[in-house]
């Protein structure tokens, strides 16, 4: 019974991912399963599976149930239909809408698959180490919580044997002290490949709530995607203006300021959190810049191009900027960086027009493997 119920389990498991594939697009372009997350699952909803439910016979048996009576007729209460409301009822059938629990670390995999994603290729530097024990062999002596009773009994019972003690018609073996093995562990070190990432984005007055929930979306789903690569991964968020400051999570996606831009403040900022908390040698570092194009000067966009190529660049796996488009902006910004770095592979740009633009810019972003 078990082990069919377990059949049945991994069954539905496999319909639901098949069901989240089918509909991964819309899921990222509605933004829906952000609200639905939880600390290491989120809830989605797959209206497409129905409900196993009981269904009645139909046997062209006239009347209300099995006596006399006609098509139509009240089982019980007012007959006359003065009383009460609500009596039009719907004929269609109801939407039966099922909410599972995925991991993020499924939904990653799906994302992976849905979108041909490669593994992340580790950088090899890292330093930080994990202490890991292995239980890799065996001892005659240990607490008795780690006792094997496989290598206990073979011991006991080879020892009556060679003793002539062991009976087949009554074959009952007893361990003594001498035949007791334990589990042994070993200490292991082990390297912990882990990365930052870094959030930079573009808070003056064009860029509205809308550009800002596209950001909301398109980091949702690279968290998940450099979560299941990394063991250890941590985000950091900067806004600017003309100005640029570190800030947690939630005012990141919620603050609009109405100055100007200067992107270079984003980029000394986030150049001095690496300095201070990410040595390259020890973490991955991906800093992700969200803007709508526009800068305060072509000499801070220089000025921008000389931080990446001389401060950024060498100590990140790759830099990814993203242009939400906007009424208000330029977009001039990604056609410089293009100019500058359309031949390095550690810089990818990528302009998003729209939430349905939002899953071809996440494989633009993730595809190379950086």
């Amino acid at each position: 019974m078990s082990l069919k119920i377990d059949q049945d389990h991994s069954r539905f498991r496999g319909i639901v991912r098949g069901k989240i594939r089918q509909n991964l697009r819309k899921y990222v372009s509605q933004g829906e399963l952000i609200g639905r997350k939880g600390k290491d699952v989120v809830s989605i909803p797959i209206p497409q599976i129905d409900i196993p439910h009981f269904a009645f016979g139909d046997r062209q048996r006239g009347g209300a149930g099995q006596g006399e009576g006609d098509a139509g007729d009240p089982i019980a209460g007012d007959q006359d239909g003065e009383e009460g409301e609500g009596r039009q009822a719907g004929s269609g059938a109801g939407e039966h809408v099922l909410e599972v629990d995925v991991t993020l670390e499924e939904l990653a995999s799906i994302l992976g698959e849905e979108l041909e994603l490669p593994d992340i290729q580790d950088k090899g530097k890292s330093k930080i180490i994990n202490a890991k024990d292995r239980y890799t062999s065996i001892r005659r002596v240990g607490p008795e919580s780690l006792r094997n009773f496989r290598r206990t009994y073979r011991e006991a019972l080879k020892r009556q044997i060679a003793m002539g003690t062991y009976a087949p018609g009554n074959p009952v073996v007893v361990p003594i002290p001498s035949d007791k093995r334990y589990r042994s562990w070993k200490t292991e070190a082990e390297p912990v490949a882990n990365a930052v990432i870094i959030y930079m984005m573009d808070v003056s007055g064009s860029m509205g709530d809308e550009q800002k929930e596209i950001v909301r979306i398109e980091s949702f789903w690279i968290d998940a995607w450099l979560q299941k690569q990394y063991k250890g991964l941590e985000s950091r968020y900067i806004i600017h203006d003309a100005v640029a400051r570190e800030v947690d999570r939630e005012t990141f996606f919620h603050t609009r300021e109405s100055g100007g831009t200067m992107i270079s403040s984003a980029y000394k900022l986030c150049s001095q959190l690496i300095d201070d908390h990410y040595p390259p040698e020890e973490w991955n570092i991906y800093p992700f810049h969200f803007s709508d194009g526009d800068n305060w000067s072509m000499d801070d966009t220089l000025l921008c191009v000389d931080l990446l190529r001389n401060k950024l660049l060498p100590r990140a796996n790759m830099f990814a900027y993203g242009q939400v488009e906007s009424p208000y902006g330029s977009g001039q910004f990604v056609k410089d960086l293009r100019e500058h770095f359309g031949k390095d592979d550690r810089v990818v740009t990528s302009e998003i027009r729209d939430k349905d633009a939002i899953i071809t810019s996440i494989k633009e972003f993730l595809g190379k493997g950086n």
